[in-house]
């Protein structure tokens, strides 16, 4: 092990806690929805009416080409036979500008809204999501979106025009033994003279065969995480081999070493020790795309849903008459009108640019993530053997090659790619009790002194005098509430108290545990669960009523949807109090520690003695470099 991997292996859990609290936004100088949402207010005025956008006469010139492009051009089922994007995909999505779609129009991009450049993700993930996060991962958390945050007029100059040309990049933080856990990251940029010399090993690098400009996480001794443009040609970057998954098969991802990279001093994003930070804000916004292509998975489960089931026919009656495959078929068509609803939502809220979106954009890539993998579990289920079968298999035979199983593989990733499901769980969750700990996290604070705990006292006692009485009646209660919402008033008087009740939860918790909260990890997923069922009924009642005169049906969606979430909301709160959390610990702790090793006997487990997290050495590179250059176009 080198002295790097030592340093970085001793963390303690609370130096990763103070990583972490450091990097994240710790001011809220606009409003926020979300926020206010888990505070018990729930702040209508803040998403009705949504915000509009400017003239899009641009935008929709492009999505028209982009889909005939699309509909012509690409062969998403030779992309997921071939495990490889063809390079004339790269030529023909570069002169429409798809690679510069989020870039600027005075560095050669289209200057999408976050609305439009959603919209174009959900339909090119309908072709082939691989292409789709190609895509996604070069301009939502590769280098344009740092550069466009955070880069000087310098280097938005010396890389944009590149990128919005079609050159790839790629955001390179995880390292083999570094996850969400960047406290222990490993790769070191050592300042030499005019500028930095780069050691490590980058692992799950989306595009990283193909990216001619990367943004790499390094550690700056003294100074700490740092965020780099850094050549991808450049001498000493080996692209050591290239990952394969269950899903995504044309997805370009490596792993990458560095071996005494020099990296000019100008290639600096926003300062240094800013690094963590960078990538935080980044995917503030850069979430929004995962969901983007969560969309174009339902809106495509829904059509094979409603052509199967209308056509097969079992017991003499065309299946999706049976309520048990008629459930299935509901549930798909809420939720994706959901999911497409909150999406919009978000979009349009990052483009005003009035309101904070950190809290909004976490939730839909939480909620959108979680639910999309479900409507791809139910529509396998709607289709029985024909949706576990292949498209080459079931074309093979003659059938339409309704390509059920891959939506499912291609899906998963999204409930790991750029937060976890339960990384997701927790950075809401900071957010939501930010208030409390704002007032109270002194009391609670083993380092604080009597005195500090004192005062903190006297300001928590002071919040809290205002703020509970606050929680105790709202417009919920009044049976006209929302009455312009009309059938959806209802559902919005239900969301108004059920965010009170949220925090009043909140609040009892953290009477209750103090500082051991944070270790209440099922509580908190509970109560930010519920908080995506509320902001997606909010969404859904907003576009059902802005939508109402030119698309009645959507109210007919709304309803189903807010009926559903309803049920879901309720199981939770009964949860939050009535669970099985602390048994569940205890029983891990006895699997882990062997105590249930009897479970494991009487299968046959394949030979490898492997380590779980291969230790990487510092040093050149000992196997051949894989990357991919895409070569010009031949005319």
């Amino acid at each position: 092990m080198t002295a790097t991997q030592r340093s970085t292996a001793d963390v303690s859990e609370k130096q990763a806690r103070q990583t972490a609290e450091a990097a994240r936004e710790s001011e809220w100088r606009k409003p926020s929805f979300g926020k206010e949402l888990f505070l018990g207010r729930f702040r209508l005025d803040l998403i009705d009416p949504p915000p509009e956008l400017d003239s899009t006469a641009e935008a929709d010139e492009f999505l028209a080409k982009l889909d005939a492009y699309l509909r012509t051009e690409v062969d998403g089922e030779q992309i997921e036979r071939d495990a490889r994007i063809p390079d004339e995909v790269f030529h023909g999505l570069a002169k429409l500008g798809a690679f510069g779609m989020k870039i600027d129009k005075q560095y050669g991009g289209l200057g999408l809204s976050n609305l439009h450049y959603c919209k174009a993700l959900t339909m090119i993930g309908s072709v082939n999501a691989a292409t789709a996060a190609l895509l996604s991962a070069h301009q939502s958390i590769g280098v344009p979106q740092p550069l466009k945050l955070f880069g000087t007029e310098a280097q938005k100059k010396a890389f944009l025009p590149r990128l919005a040309g079609g050159e790839v990049s790629a955001f390179l933080l995880t390292e083999p033994d570094v996850g969400s856990d960047p406290a222990r990251l490993g790769t070191v940029a050592e300042p030499v003279e005019g500028g930095f010399r780069l050691n490590g090993v980058k692992l799950w690098a989306t595009n990283g065969t193909l990216a001619t400009l990367l943004v790499v996480m390094a550690r700056v001794p003294e100074k700490g995480i740092t965020a780099f443009v850094v050549e991808g040609d450049s001498e000493g970057i080996t692209v050591e081999r290239r990952n394969a998954f269950l899903g995504l098969r044309g997805l370009e991802n490596s792993v990458t070493r560095f071996h005494d990279v020099f990296v000019p001093e100008g290639n600096v994003i926003g300062g240094l020790g800013k690094g963590l930070r960078i990538a935080l804000t980044t995917l503030n916004t850069g979430r929004l795309s995962l969901p983007a292509m969560c969309v174009g998975a339902g809106k495509r489960s829904l059509a094979i849903a409603r052509e199967w089931a209308g056509e097969r026919v079992q017991w003499g009656r065309p299946v999706g008459e049976h309520e048990a495959v008629a459930k299935k078929i509901a549930f798909i068509a809420a939720t994706t009108y959901a999911m497409e609803s909150t999406l919009d939502l978000c979009c349009l809220i990052a483009d005003d640019h009035r309101n904070d979106i950190r809290i909004e954009a976490a939730l839909i890539k939480l909620f959108a993530s979680e639910m999309a993998c479900r409507i791809a579990d139910e529509l396998i289920q709607i289709r029985g053997g024909r949706g576990y079968e292949t498209a080459d298999s079931l074309r093979a035979r003659g059938e339409r090659p309704a390509e059920a199983e891959q939506i499912l593989r291609d899906l998963r990733i999204n409930r790991i790619f750029e937060g976890s499901t339960e990384i997701m769980h927790l950075l809401i969750a900071r957010e939501a009790v930010d208030a409390h700990l704002s007032v109270a996290g002194d009391i609670i604070d083993p380092e604080v002194g009597l005195g500090g705990k004192a005062r903190a006292g006297a300001r928590a006692g002071a919040f809290y005098a205002r703020w509970l009485p606050t929680l105790a009646v709202g417009r919920g209660q009044n049976p006209s509430g929302y009455g312009d919402f009309g059938p959806l008033a209802a559902h919005l008087r239900y969301v108004e108290r059920a965010s009170r009740k949220v925090a009043r939860s909140t609040f009892y918790a953290m009477s209750r545990w103090q500082g051991r909260l944070e270790r209440k990890q099922g509580f908190l997923g509970r109560i930010v669960d519920i908080g995506a069922e509320l902001f997606a009924m909010s969404a859904v009642c907003v576009r059902a009523h802005a939508e109402r005169a030119h698309r009645p049906e959507g109210l007919q969606l709304a309803d189903l949807f807010c009926r559903q979430a309803r049920l879901r909301a309720e199981a939770l709160f009964a949860a939050l109090w009535d669970n099985t959390d602390a048994l569940d610990v205890k029983a891990a702790r006895r699997v882990l520690g062997g105590g249930y090793a009897f479970l494991e006997e009487g299968v046959i487990a394949p030979p490898d003695d492997a380590a779980w997290v291969a230790a990487w050495q510092p040093g050149a590179a000992t196997v051949d470099d894989v990357r991919r250059r895409i070569p010009p176009p031949t005319t």
